[in-house]
């Protein structure tokens, strides 16, 4: 009996072990699987991030502060779903901060590599460089679009975005150059004549195109060398008087930079050939032949009424005269305004513009709005 009752207790004894090992077994297999799915997960996770929209980086070319900050304020108010990014080009130095700028979309948005920008010259075309490299490291800008400080919006956001997002394309003026003769002979055999254009510098830029021209080491040198502005009695005092100025060649980068670049690499077909900025050349208010059309007209506070954004609006087709080409405007496949921005624009006049509600620029848009 003692025996018997011995092998009964070391069996249930044996069983007991055999119970726990086997949970012990079945707790280390939970927490391996548990931790393969959470790694999994993270994985997924790594690999797909969230979904984000994508985003359209403003670059604005200033002088110092943005004047017309609190137009653009109720602009970007327009958008509640993480479209856009701000990025300003100034002076070096200078700040946006609560001294500076009313506008809290504008704080703290200047770069803080900026260059001297000098109307005419190379340097305005650097600035442009540096704004999209600024502008590439935040991987959901896929549009970038230039803008002066005397810009103002037509539109309110959501009807600018779609327009701009709705094709692939870059929005870049650029027709050929054949009357102003600014080629430069000496640019040969870098840049060919045939691939020469000329446009306005204010483009909205796909990624691909932002990453050509920051990536650009050969024809931005080139016009560092050889397309420079002719000399204006107000620079003699900073450049040595010229012998005989009708002989000085003139050239403008900034309006044939991205144009002829992106000629250069065979991309014509992947732009649309206006810009989206709308500007109004005076050729009469000069006295001075040679610098008529230089300049586009200012609109102040007595030229800014409602008459006159309609206006603009109502542009529906851009004739180009060198080419005798007339561009009818269209977006998604139908006939559309030509122009959702406008300069150059005094802050009284815009400021009026926006309190009288002219501007569109606030609300849900519509085609005409």
């Amino acid at each position: 009996m003692k025996r018997r009752s011995s092998l009964q207790k070391f069996h249930h004894r044996w069983r007991r072990k055999f119970f726990a090992l086997l949970l012990f077994l079945f707790c280390i297999a939970t927490f391996l699987l548990m931790e393969a799915e959470h790694s999994r997960i993270n994985l997924l996770t790594f690999i797909s991030p969230p979904l984000r929209n994508p985003k359209i980086a403003f670059l604005f070319i200033a002088r110092n502060r943005i004047p017309l900050d609190m137009v653009w304020d109720v602009f970007f108010q327009g958008d509640a779903e993480n479209r856009f990014s701000i990025y300003v080009h100034s002076r070096p130095g200078f700040l946006l901060n609560t001294a500076t700028t009313r506008s809290t979309f504008f704080l703290n948005r200047q770069i803080n590599d900026s260059i001297q920008v000098e109307w005419g010259e190379a340097s305005m075309i650097q600035a442009e460089r540096i704004l999209l490299q600024h502008a590439l490291v935040d991987p959901f800008n896929e549009r970038f679009l230039f803008l002066s400080d005397s810009c103002i919006p037509l539109y309110n956001f959501s009807y600018t975005y779609d327009y701009i997002m709705s094709t692939s394309t870059s929005f870049v003026d650029s027709f050929a150059d054949s009357k102003e003769s600014r080629y430069n002979p000496r640019m040969h055999p870098v840049i060919h004549v045939d691939n020469w254009r000329k446009g306005s510098q204010w483009v909205i830029l796909t990624r691909k195109h932002a990453g050509i021209v920051v990536e650009d080491k050969t024809i931005f040198p080139t016009f560092q060398l050889h397309c420079k502005r002719k000399s204006l009695p107000e620079f003699w005092r900073d450049r040595p008087l010229p012998a005989d100025g009708s002989k000085e060649h003139n050239c403008i980068p900034d309006e044939h930079y991205v144009q002829t670049l992106l000629s250069q690499k065979s991309l014509n077909e992947e732009i649309t050939r206006r810009s989206l900025t709308h500007s109004s050349w005076d050729i009469s208010s000069s006295r001075d032949n040679e610098r008529r059309g230089w300049h586009p007209a200012t609109y102040k506070f007595g030229d800014a009424t409602p008459t006159l954004i309609q206006s603009i609006k109502g542009i529906d087709n851009i004739y180009f005269e060198t080419e005798y080409r007339r561009e009818w405007c269209t977006s998604k496949g139908k006939p559309s305004q030509c122009f959702l921005f406008a300069r150059k624009f005094t802050r009284p006049a815009a400021l009026r513009l926006l309190n009288m509600s002219a501007l569109g620029v606030s609300g849900k848009a519509t085609g005409a709005a």
